[in-house]
C-alpha cells in the first residue's frame, strides 16, 4: 500500500452520508434517494480534491441495519460515486469476526478507507483493540484503515494506543476528538501525528486545527449534506490559510446549525444524522426520519430548523 497516497486521498471535507429510508413499516433502505444525495453531493462542488464520503457511519444509521444493509447501502454508494470521490465505510462492530467481515466487504466493493472505533457496551482493554485493529488490517491490506476515536461510547484511545496503531501500514487516518481538559489532548495528538497520518477534526477546531503546528488535514462537516458549496469554501480557506475566516465560518454558519443540534439532543431524542435529513429535505432533498429509536424530528422542529437555516444562509430553501 502506498500510505502517502491514501493520506492525500483523505484530505478534505469528510462527509457523513445518511441513510435514507422508505416510509414503511419497516423503513427499507431508499436506494434511489441514496443515489439523489450522493449527485446532489457531487454536483455541489465534491470532488476527490477536497471530499471523502462516509457511507453507513452514525449518520448513516449503522446501529439500526443489518449487516445486509450495511452492505446494501456500501454497495449503492460505491456505484454511484464510481470513482469520483474517495469513499469510506463504517465499519464500527461490537465483534472482531464482523469486523473481518466489513473490512473484507470493503475490500470488495473498492473503498479506499475503512473507519474503526473501539468496540463498545464492554470497556475493552487497549490490547484488545490493537488486535482488533490488527484484524481488520489482515483482512483489507488495501484498504486505508481510519482510527475513530469515540470516547463517549467506549474506551478512548490513548497517545501511547496510537503509538502502536500507528505502525501499522494501512492505518492512515485518525479521526480524532478528545475531552478539553488541561492537559490539551486534541492538541498534542494533532501536532505529534500529523506527519504520519491524516488527522480528521471531530472536534469543531476547524481554524485552529488546520494551522501547519497542528496540521489537520481533514474535518467533519454535517453542513456538506445540505450545503456542499459550504465545505468547498471551507476547504479553500484551509489551503490558503485564512484562519480568522476559517473561524468567522464556524460561528456564523457551524454554531448555530450545532447548537440546534444539541438542543434537540438534549430535549427530544438522540442519535445523528436526524438533523441532516432535515435540513436535506428543506432543500428539496428526498430524505426521511432515523430508524427508531430516534424519534421523528421533522414536525417538531421543521419551522425552527427553517428558520436557523434562512439565518445562516443556506441557498435553495423550498417553500412551504
Amino acid at each position: 500500500m502506498d500510505t502517502h497516497l491514501f493520506r492525500n486521498k483523505l484530505e478534505g471535507c469528510y462527509v457523513t452520508v445518511p441513510t435514507p429510508f422508505n416510509d414503511d413499516a419497516g423503513f427499507t433502505i431508499n436506494r434511489a434517494a441514496l443515489r439523489t444525495h450522493i449527485n446532489f453531493l457531487l454536483d455541489g462542488g465534491l470532488t476527490a480534491d477536497n471530499a471523502t464520503f462516509l457511507a453507513g457511519g452514525a449518520a448513516g444509521d449503522f446501529s439500526t441495519l443489518r449487516f445486509d444493509e450495511r452492505l446494501q447501502v456500501a454497495e449503492v454508494v460505491a456505484d454511484e460515486v464510481g470513482g469520483r470521490v474517495p469513499i469510506a465505510f463504517g465499519a464500527q462492530t461490537t465483534s472482531t469476526l464482523e469486523l473481518v467481515q466489513l473490512a473484507k466487504a470493503a475490500q470488495r466493493m473498492g473503498f479506499d478507507f475503512i473507519q474503526v472505533s473501539c468496540p463498545f457496551y464492554f470497556t475493552h482493554t487497549e490490547a484488545d483493540f490493537e488486535e482488533f485493529v490488527k484484524a481488520a488490517a489482515g483482512a483489507a491490506p488495501e484498504v486505508g484503515i481510519i482510527i475513530y476515536n469515540t470516547f463517549w461510547t467506549a474506551s478512548g484511545v490513548s497517545f501511547s494506543m496510537m503509538e502502536r496503531l500507528a505502525q501499522l501500514d494501512n492505518v492512515v487516518g485518525l479521526k480524532w476528538a478528545a475531552p478539553r481538559t488541561d492537559a490539551m489532548e486534541f492538541e498534542d495528538v494533532c501536532s505529534h501525528f500529523s506527519g504520519r497520518l491524516t488527522i480528521i477534526d471531530n472536534n469543531l477546531l476547524f481554524a485552529f486545527s488546520a494551522m501547519p503546528s497542528l496540521g489537520a488535514r481533514a474535518f467533519e462537516s454535517h453542513l456538506c449534506n445540505f450545503w456542499p458549496a459550504w465545505g468547498v469554501r471551507l476547504m479553500e480557506r484551509v489551503r490558503s490559510g485564512k484562519y480568522a475566516e476559517i473561524a468567522g465560518m464556524m460561528t456564523a454558519q457551524a454554531m448555530p446549525w450545532y447548537k440546534l443540534w444539541v438542543e434537540i439532543e438534549n430535549q427530544y431524542t438522540s442519535g445523528d444524522g436526524y438533523l441532516d435529513k432535515l435540513c436535506m429535505e428543506l432543500v428539496g432533498l428526498p430524505s426521511s426520519r432515523c430508524r427508531p429509536p430516534t424519534r421523528d424530528i421533522r414536525r417538531a422542529y421543521r419551522e425552527k430548523t427553517r428558520a436557523m437555516m434562512q439565518a445562516i444562509g443556506v441557498p435553495n430553501l423550498v417553500e412551504g
